[in-house]
């Protein structure tokens, strides 16, 4: 990892720069895929699949029986495991939902806004050297109590064709049966323009890399809804004298074993804790079984010195992480002060994978910057909220001569008259 000492402000920019490919060949390769999909439907799926996964399939959705072994096969501590992450998941999602509320702004003018889930949802779990099967609770839990009818779920298959056991054990712990051996942007295209095995969804979910996002993004430019760009993941840490180094040292590998395009970023106030930090990472990369994935992501990853905590803060909201871990004193105080992360983790004893797994938060955020506009994925990403509103008689009486004058000085005269002809006489 690269070490900077006190930079200065306006280097800020290109020192936290993500690692990314060149956008114009990522565009021009993926719009080609995701034509060829819209066009030629599950054949384009097939030959991609064959191309990017090297297997060929014959059927791309999940039987029962393939559900039915992997629950024979998925270990009991591993279920009971899934169970109590679902748990507490639902409690933390379940707490978003919303009652209607009545609001009468005027006597006689009655408005209230009602969420309404999104029929068709789509969610996309990242396969290659780590399945997700985790992202399936963060991402249908919230679906399933914004009352979704509809749920398709996309996920690439291994060599041998085959999803893993758990994350159809998974899938099926929350209620999703439409469930599709197909990964990467080939993914994408099938849920966004539908094909003859998988329906056409409203709104696209979950993370992948940068093939995965840009596909995500381009769909959306056609009109399909999408959650967020969630690309590579990333973390980045505030660490002062208070922390324990080797606490810290795991928290970046954690996010750098994610895969090469992952980046992890330190910020502390404290010599010592960046060259404490440097060599505990040093000895724990040692022991990691995805030491080469970890070792090429820490290859753009910085540990930075900055004077004081108000420059780390600042710093930080600047870079605008995915995660962001506060390893400090006073650290709920300093907490305030974030106002760019997509989730945030208080003290020494608050690692990112307890929101990656289990504490309940989602993990599916905003990454490469975006949480400068973006919220994490919640209930509230699965619904539309509808306005409505009834005025009386008396009401509108009492309305009419302000939307008169308002449509009057606009020159909407057809505005106007269809207020001013139920009050009139």
């Amino acid at each position: 990892m690269q070490i900077i000492r006190y930079p200065e402000r306006n280097t800020w920019k290109t020192l936290l720069q993500r690692p990314m490919l060149d956008t114009r060949q990522l565009e021009a390769t993926v719009s080609a895929v995701l034509a060829d999909v819209k066009a030629t439907g599950d054949a384009a799926l097939y030959k991609y699949t064959a191309k990017f996964d090297a297997v060929t399939l014959t059927d791309i959705r999940v039987t029962p029986k393939e559900f039915a072994q992997a629950d024979g096969v998925l270990d009991a501590a591993l279920k009971d495991a899934i169970r109590q992450a679902a748990a507490n998941i639902e409690v933390f999602h379940r707490a978003q939902l919303e009652p209607v509320t009545m609001i009468e702004t005027m006597p006689g003018v009655q408005c209230w806004r009602k969420p309404v889930a999104i029929d068709k949802v789509g969610l996309y779990i990242p396969g290659g050297t780590a399945p997700l099967f985790s992202t399936i609770l963060m991402l249908a839990i919230p679906a399933r109590l914004a009352g979704c009818s509809e749920i398709v779920l996309c996920t690439p298959p291994g060599r041998d064709g085959l999803l893993p056991p758990a994350v159809l054990w998974a899938a099926q712990y929350t209620g999703i049966t439409q469930v599709f051996k197909v990964g990467g942007v080939q993914a994408i295209g099938a849920m966004a323009y539908g094909t003859e095995s998988v329906p056409k969804v409203y709104k696209i979910f979950g993370p992948g890399n940068q093939y995965v996002t840009c596909a995500k993004q381009l769909v959306n430019s056609n009109g399909v809804a999408i959650d967020m760009p969630a690309g590579p993941s990333e973390v980045a840490v505030f660490a002062d004298d208070s922390c324990v180094p080797d606490f810290v040292a795991a928290d970046l590998l954690s996010q750098a074993e994610h895969g090469v395009d992952s980046q992890v970023l330190l910020v502390s106030t404290s010599e010592q804790v960046i060259a404490a930090v440097e060599q505990a990472v040093n000895e724990q990369l040692a022991k990691l079984p995805r030491v080469a994935l970890a070792a090429k992501a820490l290859e753009h990853s910085k540990l930075i010195l900055v004077k004081d905590r108000d420059e780390a803060m600042d710093m930080l909201n600047e870079y605008a992480p995915e995660h962001l871990i506060m390893a400090c004193e006073n650290d709920e105080a300093l907490a305030t002060r974030v106002i760019n992360a997509g989730s945030v983790f208080l003290g020494n004893y608050s690692p990112e994978s307890a929101g990656d797994y289990a504490s309940g938060t989602n993990h599916t955020l905003p990454t490469n910057g975006y949480a400068t506009a973006y919220s994490g994925v919640s209930v509230d990403s699965f619904v539309k909220k509808i306005t409505f509103q009834r005025l009386t008689r008396e009401g509108l009486q009492a309305l009419a001569p302000a939307i008169e004058a308002m449509a009057g000085a606009e020159g909407l005269e057809a505005h106007r008259n269809a207020v001013a002809i139920r009050v009139k006489g």
